[in-house]
């Protein structure tokens, strides 16, 4: 396990070129490192990401999230709360959809809160994503055009598996701080 976190500390510092992240990862904590190795692959992809991460009052990440469906749908995945450089709490998230679709997906999520009301809206639990809003995949260049709305912005990041789908559904979180 230690050699895999110096491994993973070593290549973040690469691919950041020398420069560090904004918060420095437990090495010894797996969901701090897939959090970073999440955040390292989608700045690898669209550099422009970086002002996002810079900009934004805090940012939620979900390194690995699992969808898939046949006729009826669901997705998982768990990840971290960032903010002030610092890791503020655990979320979760779930979606169910129902229409056409089928096949199986894995992806990271990441979602970027504007301001403080924001972030503070996510933390209270009144947060929930309809089918009304889209999120940004994750290109090189993709980022550029992106925009928040309502205070919030997300990009996913697909690594593996192909799903075909026309479905209508939501996503929900939850939120817990660490203390």
């Amino acid at each position: 396990m230690r050699n895999f976190a110096r491994i993973v500390i070593t290549l973040s510092l690469l691919f950041c070129a020398g420069q560090l992240m904004a918060w420095e990862p437990d090495p010894n904590d797996k969901k701090q490192l897939e959090v970073q190795a999440a955040i390292l692959d989608i700045k690898a992809k669209d550099p422009g990401i970086e002002a996002w991460f810079e900009g934004a009052a805090g940012y939620a990440v979900f390194p690995k999230v699992g969808k898939g469906g046949f006729v009826v749908g669901g997705a998982y995945g768990s990840g971290l709360v960032i903010a002030g450089e610092k890791v503020v709490g655990k979320t979760t998230i779930s979606q169910v959809t129902v229409g056409f679709q089928i096949g199986g997906q894995a992806y990271a999520e990441f979602i970027f809160f504007r301001d403080e009301v924001a972030l503070e809206s996510f933390k209270r639990g009144n947060f929930e994503v309809g089918a009304q809003a889209s999120a940004v995949v994750a290109k090189a260049g993709a980022s550029a055009d992106a925009a928040y709305n309502k205070g919030v912005a997300i990009f996913t990041n697909i690594s593996g598996g192909v799903m075909a789908e026309a479905s209508v559904g939501g996503q929900k979180f939850t939120y817990e701080a660490i203390q």
